[in-house]
């Protein structure tokens, strides 16, 4: 990632409209969008409340509840990221217009939609217009990542005003559109959905989130993870948030550095976000492999166990080594 330099001025100054430079501001539509999911997540909490209807053991209106919530994150930590940029200003306002039209928008009315009717949303081929919904979905979800892209490479070539957050915005995009990625491992039929098709069949459902196992079974409060056989909505899940717990990482960071002397030296700190966020970006990749085995979230082995623990040690060193040689920095520093 390199610096820009005064890159087309009148996209840098474009788009606030009050002319004042280097304060971040939220990019409007997503703002909205994310308060429009924050009600709509509220109107998922009384929809389990009155409404009693089940979809595979679950009640019907937690699945919008679920959604509702993490584009609401996703929405609002987007617009914060385009609200500090500088360089390819309307370029990127206009992105996250897009985003918010094209990705956001019909997939969460298509749940929202589906529920209400209670049936499936994500693999739900049943019938012409489930088809029709999940096609929809599928060519949202594709635009979605494709804008998240376009997004995080533009962002990789911003003034690096403060370099630990520089670095941690597209980290912590590229590593949530590995996460997002998960989803498309999904939408691949199982080898019972493959069978009937091969026969001539037509199966009303092709996908499904459980390895090992139909969709459906025992699951976790809450989440509805399943608990008896591999889920990939774990891996989806962590990888898909990295784009709000890196960024954090260089926020707290930067909290402490008024604390911890060593925190000062912007490298320190840089460094440690790049530990985080490889940190990260391995763990998703480990609970991706642990739930392709067809192996519980909550049922680790051996193997597992083992790749966690190593995992753990080499960024536990790399932390020490980054601390160690940032302290010995500063005090020679002193000593000149």
């Amino acid at each position: 990632m390199t610096d820009l330099m005064d890159h087309q001025v009148k996209e840098n100054d474009g788009g606030d409209g009050d002319g004042r430079r280097g304060l971040p501001r939220l990019h409007r539509p997503l703002a909205y969008c994310a308060a429009a999911m924050g009600l709509l997540a509220a109107t998922g909490v009384v929809g389990m409340a009155v409404d009693e209807r089940t979809l595979l053991g679950e009640g019907v209106w937690l699945k919008p509840f679920k959604f509702a919530v993490s584009f609401g994150l996703y929405a609002l930590t987007l617009a914060w990221m385009i609200g500090r940029t500088r360089a390819w200003r309307r370029t990127l306002r206009f992105l996250g217009t897009v985003t918010v039209v094209g990705f956001i928008a019909p997939e969460i009315s298509i749940i929202t939609f589906q529920a209400v009717r209670g049936v499936r949303s994500h693999f739900n081929v049943s019938t012409t217009l489930d088809d029709l919904l999940v096609k929809a979905m599928g060519g949202a979800a594709y635009l979605g990542w494709g804008l998240t892209l376009v997004v995080g490479v533009l962002l990789m070539f911003q003034r690096r005003v403060d370099r630990p957050m520089a670095w941690a915005i597209p980290l912590g995009v590229f590593i949530s559109l590995a996460g997002m990625s998960v989803g498309f491992l999904m939408t691949s039929p199982t080898p019972a959905q493959a069978e009937a098709l091969d026969g001539g069949g037509s199966p009303g459902i092709v996908g499904a989130h459980t390895v090992g196992a139909p969709d459906g079974g025992p699951g976790m409060p809450l989440t509805g993870w399943a608990t008896g056989a591999g889920d990939l909505r774990v891996a989806h899940f962590v990888g898909l948030h990295a784009l709000q717990l890196v960024p954090l990482v260089a926020i707290g960071l930067g909290l402490l550095a008024t604390r911890v002397p060593v925190l000062r030296d912007a490298a320190v700190r840089t460094a440690l976000v790049v530990v985080a966020a490889l940190s990260h970006a391995g763990f998703a990749a480990l609970l991706l492999w642990h739930a392709r085995r067809g192996l519980a979230p909550l049922d680790p082995d051996r193997a597992l166990v083992a790749a966690l623990a190593a995992l753990v040690v080499a960024a536990g060193v790399c932390v020490t080594a980054i601390l160690l040689l940032g302290a010995r920095r500063g005090r020679r520093a002193c000593a000149v």
